[in-house]
This record gives structure tokens, C-alpha cells and sequence, in this order.
């Protein structure tokens, strides 16, 4: 038995109602597609990147988004925004199946604010960032380079795993051991096949002192606990202000977890794991897999 039970028994489990996106990245692997776009804004198929990360949000309870920006980024915010001129060309010519997607895009009023990131010292200093934001609660972290297929949203079935345990709760996957440079990893205790106990964490190991390798995604619940040791803005690899090592502080204080997640996850930051992701959210489309069946046969 896990320790979140006991842990369930003694604290109130708050509501899940925050999410911080960290999106102020310069996007340097896509230049120059970049030059003058956020990467966020990249589309799979139809949508940008960063709309597939908050309606994966929604569908877990998510009401407030906080995104931590940069220069340039104000492309973000307005994909959100009402459009008041397309809306009323669209009317004009009857484009009722166009206007509905734009519609769908649009926040309630007041659910999105954005914080700047001034320096880029690193993810954990960008979430530290949203402290005001975060406040006392529970708060998710969606990266959306990180892209997601699957039947039940990955941030929901975090979310589900975070009701029964409580406590910091991260999304893992298996990766192949030669590769735990790039990730943060896992040390396991408690492993019933969906969910471990995480008693350690290292970021970017290498292979040959990687203590297991169950590698972090880019989706986190976490108590708001972390800020305080983030605000140390003790350096960590890279010489960034490392988001796993505050994480790594709340072990021992507070049940932490890790959930292997059902789905397939695409490293949109990479060319080609980009490419990867654009054919198989195609292939889910009804109205796209046939085409995108037939024109693969030209190439493969």
C-alpha cells in the first residue's frame, strides 16, 4: 500500500483547479520557423501546440491557466482572445464550420494570465515565476512540447491518480537506458505496474548512474511546497535553476508518485518526433486517415 493513503486518511485532498504552462522557450531547434513565431504556436494538423496543452487541461477540471512568457510571445494570449472581425467575416459567409473551431479556442474571461520569465535560468525558475499565481494550491505543469495521444487525456488520469494519493504526482514513461542524459529520472520503491513510489529523482544521469529508467513527461502535479525550495535558485545541470531538484525536496515530506500514463507521447521540441506527431493525430482524424493512408504508400 502506498503512503498517499495514509496520507488521503490525515489531509483534505484540495480540488485541482490551476495550471502553469511554461512557454517563454526561444524555440531554437525550429529556426527559422521560429524567428517570429512562438513554437507554441506550431500546428499538429489544425491546432497549435499550445491548445492541444489547455484543452488537455480543461478535461481534467483545470479552470485558471497561468502561462510564463517571454519576449515575442504575445501570439499566446491573443489565440485565446476573441476575434471579433474573423468572427463577423465568417457570419458573412455562412463559414458556421469555421467560426465553431475558432470559437472553440476562446478562455472564459479572466481564466488566463501570463507572467514574464525576464532570464531564462531554467524551468524550475520559470515555474517559481508563477508563485503569486500558484498561491497555497495544487497545481498542474503541462509542457506542451510534450504532445500527448491518447483516449483519456494524460493530465485527467494524472489528475485521478492525484484523488486517490494526493500529494506531487508526474507522469512516466520507460525509456532506453543510453538516453537518460536528456530526461529527468526516477528512483523507485513501491511498484504495483501503474503506479511507483518515487524516493529519489536525478536530472539528466548518465546512463551508467541512472537509478532506474522511468523518465518524467512534460505533465506534474505538484503542492505549492515546491516554490519555497525553487526560490533557493540553487543551480543544478546546466547551470539552470532545475525544476526535479525542488522536486527531489519534497521527497520524504510529501507522498510523491509517478503514473505510467496510457498513451503515446511525441517530443514536438524535436524535428522529428514533430513530423511523428503531425501523421498520427492525422491518422485519428475520420475525416483525414483515409488520404494520409494513401499518400504514406507514395513514401514508405
Amino acid at each position: 500500500m502506498f503512503r498517499g493513503t495514509s496520507y488521503r486518511s490525515r489531509c483534505v485532498i484540495k480540488k485541482l483547479r490551476k495550471a502553469v504552462l511554461p512557454v517563454a522557450g526561444l524555440g531554437t531547434r525550429f529556426l527559422p520557423a521560429t524567428k517570429a513565431t512562438a513554437k507554441e504556436m506550431l500546428p499538429v494538423v489544425d491546432k497549435p501546440l499550445i491548445q492541444y496543452a489547455v484543452e488537455e487541461a480543461r478535461a481534467a477540471g483545470i479552470e485558471q491557466f497561468c502561462m510564463i512568457t517571454g519576449r515575442g510571445k504575445t501570439a499566446l494570449v491573443e489565440h485565446f482572445d476573441v476575434a471579433y472581425e474573423l468572427e463577423a467575416t465568417l457570419r458573412e459567409r455562412d463559414k458556421t464550420e469555421a467560426l465553431e473551431a475558432l470559437r472553440a479556442t476562446q478562455s472564459e474571461p479572466g481564466s488566463i494570465t501570463t507572467v514574464r520569465q525576464q532570464v531564462p535560468l531554467g524551468l524550475g525558475h520559470a515555474i517559481w515565476c508563477a508563485r503569486a499565481f500558484i498561491g497555497d494550491d495544487p497545481f498542474a505543469i503541462l509542457l506542451p512540447d510534450d504532445l500527448v495521444l491518447a483516449d483519456k487525456p494524460c493530465l485527467l488520469q494524472l489528475a485521478e491518480a492525484y484523488y486517490e494519493t494526493g500529494g506531487n504526482i508526474v507522469a512516466v514513461t520507460e525509456v532506453p537506458r543510453e538516453q537518460t542524459f536528456r530526461y529527468g529520472i526516477l528512483k523507485v520503491g513501491k511498484d504495483d505496474g501503474r503506479l511507483v513510489e518515487v524516493t529519489g529523482l536525478v536530472e539528466k544521469p548518465a546512463p551508467k548512474d541512472a537509478p532506474s529508467n522511468l523518465s518524467i513527461i512534460g505533465r506534474y502535479i505538484l503542492m505549492p511546497e515546491v516554490i519555497k525550495y525553487l526560490g533557493k535558485m540553487e543551480r543544478g545541470a546546466g547551470n539552470e535553476v532545475q525544476l526535479t531538484d525542488g522536486m527531489a525536496r519534497l521527497i520524504g515530506e510529501q507522498p510523491f508518485h509517478g503514473l505510467r500514463y496510457q498513451g503515446t507521447r511525441f517530443d514536438c521540441g524535436d524535428k522529428v518526433g514533430f513530423l511523428e506527431a503531425q501523421i498520427a493525430f492525422a491518422l485519428k482524424r475520420p475525416d483525414m486517415a483515409d488520404a494520409v493512408h494513401a499518400f504514406l504508400k507514395k513514401y514508405v
